[in-house]
């Protein structure tokens, strides 16, 4: 076994991305009292495009490749991200050793005059940011009259926006605006089943090498087998959808007593509307559940009418 006594942890420069490689490095350091660990900050695509939606710009990879790019060059042992901004399929020269026990997976709405405590008590017309395909159509449903806005930038971009007066309101995932401090900014937890996260929201992944087995046995240590056990079910359905197209998908998963029960979504941005459904299964049947929820999504939106076949991945 090789011994390791300096890890560098390759991270974003945002303020919630060096939180979490820095809980992840503390966590370490507990664990491994004579490991020196260190940061490597560096800034991404997806950090520096802000004026287009991710989905028009290449998706949540752009938020990987320069802190993967660092670890091939030595520069960086592994690389710490919210897991819901990781790829269902990686390149295989790299893996996840680590997938960290989940904060809050749900989203949360901050209104700027604090007297709204929910987004019922909204005012007609009211200007909502978020650039979130998934949390747009579920906005939508839920207050159709409501104008929804792109909204790009870390949090705290994103609230001083808010704050300016460019939106009434805006949504952020609630276990960043813990992180960071900002609790006392939630003016309505959007929890499920009302509306539903996207895959492995709230849950913080560590990647490496898949060459590094070292680094992965260091790293395995800190994962969460039950966190671990849903963002699978989760990620195994966003997978299965996200073959041909760019869609508002969805997934939650909840782990009772060795039961696994996934719900889920499948939805169409340009015509505002979603199917969804549930679907239970065995812990250790992860996989095939999101893969069969998945499959029962693209029927009921088949079915809908509203999307093809060719973008549903049926063949």
């Amino acid at each position: 076994m090789i011994e390791i006594t300096q890890l560098k942890i390759a991270t974003r420069e945002s303020a919630l991305a060096l939180w979490q490689a820095d809980h992840v490095a503390g966590c370490l350091r507990l664990r491994y009292p004579n490991l020196q660990v260190s940061l490597v900050p560096m800034t991404t695509k997806g950090d520096q495009i802000l004026d287009r939606p991710l989905s028009q710009i290449g998706g949540k990879g752009l938020f990987l490749k320069e802190l993967e790019e660092a670890m091939l060059a030595g520069q960086a042992d592994c690389a710490v991200h919210s897991l819901k901004d990781v790829p269902m399929q990686l390149e295989s020269a790299f893996a996840l050793a680590a997938i960290m026990r989940r904060a809050s997976a749900f989203d949360a709405l901050i209104v700027r005059d604090k007297a709204l405590k929910s987004l019922l008590q909204l005012p007609y017309g009211a200007r909502i940011g978020s650039s979130s395909q998934r949390r747009q159509v579920q906005l939508h449903a839920l207050r159709p009259d409501v104008k929804l806005i792109d909204l790009r930038g870390n949090v705290n971009t994103r609230l001083r926006k808010l704050d300016a007066g460019e939106y009434d309101a805006i949504v952020l995932a609630q276990a960043g605006l813990d992180r960071l401090g900002f609790a006392d900014r939630v003016s309505q937890v959007l929890a499920a089943p009302d509306f539903l996260p996207a895959a492995g929201q709230g849950a913080l992944a560590i990647e490496c090498l898949s060459a590094r087995p070292e680094i992965a046995a260091l790293l395995a240590p800190l994962a969460d087998l039950e966190t671990t056990t849903c963002v699978r079910a989760e990620r195994s359905l966003a997978k299965a959808l996200e073959g041909s197209c760019q869609m508002p998908i969805a997934a939650f998963a909840e782990l009772n007593d060795g039961h696994l029960r996934l719900q889920a979504l499948l939805g169409d941005d340009a015509a505002r509307q979603f199917v969804r459904a549930e679907l239970s299964a065995r812990a250790d049947q992860a996989e095939a559940l999101g893969t069969a929820l998945a499959q029962m999504l693209r029927e009921l939106a088949l079915a809908q009418g509203f999307v093809n076949q060719k973008s549903a991945g049926v063949h």
